[in-house]
C-alpha cells in the first residue's frame, strides 16, 4: 500500500509540470520563431546525414534561447536547456519542416527525459533539464513527410 501511494505521488508530481504547460495560452505568446531559423544561439552539438536527411542538433541554455526570442525566462522553470534540430534534404539542401520528432535524454545519473519536439518555423525544439554536470546521451527518432523512421544519437557534455 505504501509503495502504491509513493508511485501515485511521484506520477502526480511528474504530471504537474505537463499540466501547467498544457494550460498555458501559447497563442498569446509573441515568439519570433520566424526570424530564428536555427541561428538563435547555441552550439551545433551534432550533425549527421541519416538516409538522405541532414540533421543538425543545437543545444543552448534557456537564458540564451529566451533572449533570442526576446522573452523573459519564466520564474521557477526547471528546464535549463533547449534542444533544437533542423532537417534538410542532403542533396538539395531544402528544409524539411513537417514530421514528428521524439527525443530521449539520458542524464549522467541515468535518469531519462522523453519529449516530443514541437515544430517551430524551420526546426523542431523542446526544453530539457540538463542541470547536472556530466555526459548526456541524446537519442532522437524522427519521421518526416516521406514516412521513413530515422534515428540519430550523440553525447553532449555539460561542464
Amino acid at each position: 500500500m505504501k509503495t502504491t501511494a509513493v508511485i501515485a505521488a511521484a506520477l502526480f508530481a511528474l504530471s504537474a509540470p505537463l499540466a501547467s504547460y498544457a494550460a498555458m495560452d501559447h497563442g498569446s505568446m509573441k515568439m519570433d520563431h520566424g526570424s530564428m531559423k536555427m541561428d538563435h544561439g547555441g552550439d551545433v552539438a551534432h550533425q549527421e546525414v541519416v538516409d538522405g536527411v541532414k540533421a543538425t542538433f543545437k543545444v543552448m541554455s534557456m537564458a540564451e534561447h529566451m533572449k533570442a526570442m526576446k522573452m523573459e525566462l519564466p520564474k521557477g522553470m526547471k528546464e535549463t536547456h533547449h534542444i533544437a534540430v533542423e532537417f534538410k534534404d542532403a542533396k538539395s539542401g531544402k528544409a524539411l519542416t513537417e514530421g514528428e520528432v521524439k527525443v530521449k535524454v539520458q542524464g549522467p545519473d541515468k535518469s531519462e527525459q522523453v519529449k516530443d519536439l514541437m515544430a517551430m518555423q524551420g526546426h523542431f525544439g523542446a526544453d530539457f533539464d540538463l542541470s547536472r554536470k556530466g555526459k548526456y546521451g541524446v537519442m532522437a527518432k524522427f519521421k518526416l513527410a516521406d514516412g521513413k523512421v530515422r534515428s540519430a544519437k550523440f553525447w553532449y557534455v555539460v561542464k
